[in-house]
């Protein structure tokens, strides 16, 4: 809001209190990238084939008892079968040889009815072993993943309308709680299905406190220091806790301590809600006046400068009708109330969307870039570095309207252009992949500030969550979008280019926020106008700075 904005201008922009609210609450996001993608060696799958318990077999015999299979053109042992283990006993103790006095082929299999032994090459264990997800229990093991998922939709749906109700420290702190704890109690799982309910609720927490974080931290912040905020604060947390955890998974190859490793962090946050303020803007928008203006006179100790003797004087005939608004209590439903907030909901739910869907399409397909699943981790997270970085400098310089473009083609394009590289040429390939991660990760950091800066305070927190909810159905459904490339092997980057086209173009028709300030009400959102086109008039061309915006 720009009273708000004018009044709190005294402050600066990057005394000691704004640099401890940027660091904390960029440091709360570290668990959200470490926790998120964990499912990727929590239940990744070992070799293994079915356990053969001693049974005085030879030698001989116990190298020929798994059947042997060809897979993508190599032999490898059956990892469901056995020839029948009665008949084997038989056949070992008359002294017949496999392969050379009896033909296996020949032989009766049998499933693995005393389970299955599992390589220790990569993994001590994982909740497939643990569990034995494997042969016709296999469907649980990618379901595991999309569990986690649903949590997170639940949890977006719900914790936006909380925070805009309830306040947004109150609802980080909570969230942070309940993922750090149910991480925790995961280890205790005695079955498949409790640990399911364990990482659902802990799923819930995952993008929950991100969000809030966000929220918190764009609301606190002022002018540029908000925009690097928004653009690296938050998203370097998360990446730095995503390249963290193949880190922590190489070391820890025991799901169990790999959780409790992924948990512990979660408690040095509890002395930070006594650094972390409540966000003075939702406070104003609630009407309490005098808690606001205690948060920035705190604020002005900290930064050691002097506070007027009223802060928020300018703000103050926007008192009452900003609190008459949150009589209302707006909900999901305040982003349907009207053209123009109904419109703009509707084509950043699909923005959100297509990033999400094909951010997790991309990060779940790595496996191809190397062997080694750590590398490959690692590599999906470094990229991530220079697409933040890249993020801040359009949110510095570019208009928001086009940067979203922009970046959508990029990510488009490149998933287009992979289905015409020749086999022969893999690297380009797997390069070009990257590039589209590169793209559609500098877009989902970008789309959050766009976000926030389209709602008013009253709807901010519930516009973000509700868009994230839509964003956690695209990555729900990102594992079975991966599913088709066994009909086709370029179907899925077909589906995700054509995706990222149509978004571009709704895009177009999105508002723009560059250089505006945070609208405080219903009403100032509405003053921007109704959806316009991206066209340069002559009047505005002549005024270098303001956003170049025509009504339709």
């Amino acid at each position: 809001m720009k009273d708000y904005d004018e009044s709190s201008a005294f402050l600066g922009q990057w005394g000691c209190f704004q640099q401890v609210v940027f660091f904390v609450l960029a440091a709360s996001t570290i668990p959200n990238g470490s926790g998120v993608f964990s499912i990727v060696f929590l239940a990744d799958i070992p070799r293994h084939h079915c356990l053969v318990p001693d049974a005085n077999l030879t030698e001989d015999w116990l190298n020929a008892v798994i059947p042997i299979e060809v897979t993508d053109g190599e032999e490898e042992r059956s990892s469901c079968s056995r020839y029948r283990l009665d008949v084997v006993k038989n056949l070992s103790s008359q002294g017949l040889i496999p392969g050379r006095d009896i033909n296996l082929t020949q032989l009766e299999q049998e499933s693995c009815v005393d389970g299955w032994s599992y390589s220790k090459d990569i993994y001590q264990s994982t909740i497939v072993s643990e569990f034995d997800l494997v042969c016709s229990e296999q469907w649980k093991q990618p379901f595991t993943s999309t569990v986690i998922f649903l949590g997170v939709l639940i949890g977006s749906f719900i914790s936006g309308q909380l925070s805009d109700r309830f306040g947004r420290k109150t609802v980080l702190f909570a969230t942070m709680a309940v993922q750090t704890i149910f991480t925790f109690v995961q280890i205790f799982s005695s079955s498949w299905l409790v640990l399911c309910v364990l990482l659902f609720i802990a799923g819930m927490g995952q993008i929950s406190n991100y969000v809030s974080g966000f929220v918190l931290g764009i609301e606190i912040l002022t002018g540029s220091v908000r925009v690097l905020f928004s653009s690296m604060g938050v998203c370097l947390g998360y990446a730095v806790g995503y390249m963290m955890l193949p880190l922590f998974a190489y070391y820890l190859r025991n799901w169990k301590s790999l959780l409790l490793a992924l948990s512990l962090p979660g408690l040095a946050y509890i002395p930070l809600w006594w650094f972390i303020p409540e966000s003075p803007r939702w406070l104003l928008s609630q009407g309490r006046v005098e808690e606001a203006e205690a948060i920035v006179r705190k604020a002005a100790r900290w930064n050691k400068v002097e506070a007027p003797q009223v802060i928020f004087e300018k703000c103050s005939s926007h008192v009452d009708e900003v609190k008459t608004q949150q009589k209302e209590h707006h909900n999901v439903f305040s982003l349907l109330r009207t053209n123009n907030i109904r419109n703009t909901t509707l084509i950043l739910g699909l923005v959100w969307f297509t990033l999400s869907i094909g951010y997790f399409g991309l990060s779940l397909n790595t496996s191809r870039l190397h062997a080694d699943p750590y590398l490959s981790c690692f590599i999906s997270a470094a990229v991530e570095i220079p697409a933040y970085i890249a993020c801040w400098l359009a949110l510095q310089y570019i208009p928001r309207r086009v940067s979203t473009i922009c970046v959508l083609l990029l990510g488009g394009v490149s998933l287009f252009l992979i289905q015409l590289i020749p086999q022969s040429l893999q690297s380009l390939s797997v390069a070009l992949e990257m590039l589209g991660k590169f793209g559609i990760t500098c877009g989902s950091s970008l789309i959050y500030s766009y976000t926030a800066e389209l709602y008013p305070t009253g709807l901010r927190n519930t516009a973000t969550g509700t868009c994230t909810t839509l964003a956690r159905v695209g990555s729900c459904i990102a594992p079975f979008l991966l599913q088709l490339s066994y009909l086709n092997k370029y179907l899925p980057y077909i589906i995700l280019g054509t995706l990222y086209v149509v978004s571009a173009f709704a895009a177009l028709f999105l508002p723009e926020s560059f250089r505006r300030p945070l609208p405080e009400t219903i009403q100032q959102m509405h003053k921007r106008g109704s959806l316009k086109w991206p066209i340069i008039s002559r009047k505005q061309h002549s005024k270098p700075g303001l956003p170049f915006e025509t009504k339709l």
